[in-house]
């Protein structure tokens, strides 16, 4: 049965029902307060209804913390996702409920980190929130509808096309030597040199183990990769040199070093080298434009990056148009 009372400006209805918990909402108007009303109350005689009483009260930092502790841990790239989490927790968004976090308030938060962080970095976070919000509802009886999917995303930016010079790769690789004098991280120019030379990813280098590195057959098996899947790595003549050339770790990584630890010591690296505008990842994208020289067969290309899908390996491919006007006769 629907009551209805005249409230601080407002008419509140409020529906009990046996064996429910009492369900109450705020309209400006009596008719709105009436007519919502006669819609929970028809939802409940289907037996349609869905309390959104826990959606209600709880809020969405709670939800992001319980994600850290119950699936994060379980993810490949856990560390840095909680440290990203942390920080978005931190953020006035979080102290919403989740039937508060409406698709105004995503959107409001999408405009403020865009005058913060770049477009790539909010679609991110924007699908990271999307991910989140899904899994609540799914497994958690958080009964509310995803306000991200009725956002509009920034558009995507384009594609990085940073590749490093030989100038360039001079000038770094002398800048990553370690001596005793500059006291720098003595896994820095082979991991570097590595990447150059395998195209393999940062988290790929840092999560090679010796014990699945062939120097003899030039393999190296990665059991994960970024997209899930187990791959082999053919390693080049240069490759193996490097590999061979490295002392041994007791916890049997090939580097045993912190991604935080090689994100600090590239970038300053990049800044004594003057090699501007130059992200880690960008090795890859070298190595990748370079071994696509020797290696023009799109087929064999993908199976030495792990690419699954032409589109994704195009970027980072570049053929030079003269080139291919020669081949074409």
């Amino acid at each position: 049965m629907a009551t209805f009372r005249s409230r601080q400006g407002k008419w509140q209805a409020r529906i009990r029902r046996k064996g429910e918990n009492p369900v109450s909402n705020s309209f400006l108007t009596l008719h709105d307060a009436e007519r919502w009303a006669r819609q929970i109350e028809t939802d409940m005689d289907k037996g349609i209804y869905t309390s959104v009483v826990i959606a209600e009260r709880t809020t969405f930092r709670e939800i992001i913390e319980r994600y850290m502790r119950e699936v994060t841990p379980s993810m490949l790239s856990a560390r840095e996702d909680l440290i990203r989490l942390r920080a978005t927790c931190r953020k006035p968004i979080c102290n919403l409920s989740m039937l508060a976090l409406t698709p105004s308030r995503v959107a409001e938060y999408r405009d403020e980190r865009l005058k913060e962080v770049s477009a790539g970095t909010v679609i991110r976070e924007l699908s990271y929130f999307s991910s989140i919000i899904n899994h609540a509802r799914r497994e958690w009886g958080i009964n509310t509808t995803n306000p991200v999917t009725l956002v509009r995303k920034p558009s995507a930016p384009k594609g990085r096309a940073r590749t490093l010079s030989d100038t360039e790769k001079g000038r770094l690789l002398t800048e990553l030597v370690a001596t005793k004098d500059n006291r720098r991280n003595i896994w820095m120019k082979p991991l570097v040199e590595l990447a150059l030379e395998s195209a393999m990813r940062r988290g790929e280098l840092l999560a090679m183990l010796w014990v699945n590195v062939d120097l003899d057959r030039r393999v190296a098996f990665l059991p994960t990769s970024k997209n899930g899947d187990s791959r082999q790595v053919p390693l080049s003549t240069s490759a193996v040199t490097i590999l061979k050339q490295l002392p041994h770790s007791i916890d049997g990584r090939v580097f045993p070093v912190r991604a935080s630890t090689v994100a600090a010591a590239f970038v300053k690296a990049t800044r004594r080298s003057v090699v501007l505008d130059f992200h880690f990842h960008d090795l890859r994208h070298t190595a990748i434009t370079n071994i696509a020289e020797k290696l023009p067969n799109v087929l064999e290309l993908s199976s030495v990056t792990g690419h699954k899908t032409l589109l994704m390996l195009k970027r980072y491919t570049h053929f030079k148009a003269e080139d291919l006007a020669k081949k074409l006769g």
